[in-house]
């Protein structure tokens, strides 16, 4: 987080603490002007505010204990009056100085101590509580953030399997036909195999992922010949967006083997993206014999992976909507926020 966040947070923090005793000295003392109340407000808040990094420093040598400790509990009873006494010296010696500097009497001095100290000891545990706070937030955001990781990899490598089991059904239904064919098949598959493993990223371009996916369709040629129809089209900045690794090969691998694959008609496939509103939109879209949408997405498939893909990477601003029908051809929608590669 930069810097100068981190001190406008503290400052927006301590307003409202600045605001109540500013009150609390104009009602205190019925002769102090309203600048005045809010002066000395400022400079009681301030003394506060320096004495807090202390705390925080605190904070950061005893942790929250899980379970809870009694010598924690004894930690911040001995350090609460320590910071409540050392809130109201230092704001009494500063009045004093201020108020010397007018030639008029300390407004902290013609009060007793006590409600004082009860106010600092307050202060500390309000100061104490959002730093606890702000520490089990940072460490929940940085699990889930493995978490996520995590999930992440394990889609991806159930993703790879996937498609390299149905690449490899492509070479075995060759070997008895056409072994030369299935020998450069062969080949071809080992090449995709080798950049499925050396892939470790969750986000590709899609000129990238557009270029494995030509590589896959090559080999899918082989079996398809003519039969399968393939164009692709990128409108504006579409071909440096990222997307998730494996996403457009899912769909087009799904288009295939549920569109092209039962038919003996020429199948055409097609591919268009685009962007727009901070958004890229990618349609796969074919002409072949469609399916139930519903069974597609069900646990275990590629589609449902690349939909918890999606979540995991982009929350409820990705997307994957899917409309098919037996006999009328399949169309698959995939809608994530536009993000570019950044250059380095």
């Amino acid at each position: 987080m930069p810097r100068s966040w981190v001190w406008l947070q503290l400052i927006i923090g301590w307003l409202p603490v600045w605001a109540l005793y500013s009150t609390l000295i104009f009602g205190a003392h019925p002769g102090t002007s309203v600048p005045g109340a809010i002066f000395a407000g400022a400079r009681a808040v301030s003394c506060a505010a320096a004495l807090g990094f202390l705390v925080h420093r605190l904070t950061q040598l005893r942790p929250w204990p899980y379970p809870m400790r009694a010598s924690f509990v004894a930690v911040h009873l001995a350090a609460a009056p320590l910071y409540a006494t050392a809130w109201v010296t230092l704001t009494i010696v500063l009045e004093a100085a201020v108020s010397r500097s007018h030639g008029v009497d300390a407004m902290v001095v013609r009060v007793p101590v006590a409600p004082f100290l009860v106010i600092g000891v307050w202060l500390y545990v309000m100061v104490a509580s959002v730093i606890y706070a702000r520490q089990a937030a940072e460490r929940a955001a940085v699990a889930e953030a493995l978490a996520a990781r995590s999930q992440l990899a394990v889609l991806r490598a159930q993703l790879n399997p996937h498609f390299l089991f149905n690449a490899l059904h492509t070479v075995v239904q060759l070997i008895p036909r056409q072994p030369k064919r299935a020998t450069q098949a062969a080949e071809q598959l080992a090449g995709l195999l080798r950049t499925s493993l050396e892939e470790e990223r969750d986000l590709v371009s899609l000129a990238e992922e557009w270029a494995f996916v030509e590589r896959y369709l090559e080999l899918e040629r082989i079996r398809f010949g003519d039969r399968l129809q393939v164009t692709m089209e990128m409108e504006g900045d579409a071909e440096r967006a990222l997307v998730p690794s494996f996403a457009l090969q899912t769909l087009v691998e799904n288009a295939v083997r549920h569109g092209a694959a039962p038919r003996v008609e020429q199948t055409r496939l097609r591919v268009h993206a685009s962007t727009g509103e901070r958004t890229l939109r990618i349609v796969v879209q074919d002409s072949g014999a469609g399916a139930d949408a519903a069974h597609l997405t069900t646990t275990g498939t590629g589609l449902a992976r690349l939909r918890d893909r999606l979540r995991a990477l982009f929350g409820d601003r990705g997307r994957l909507t899917l409309d098919s029908r037996p006999g009328e051809g399949f169309v698959a929608e995939l809608v994530m926020p536009m993000r570019e590669r950044t250059a380095g």
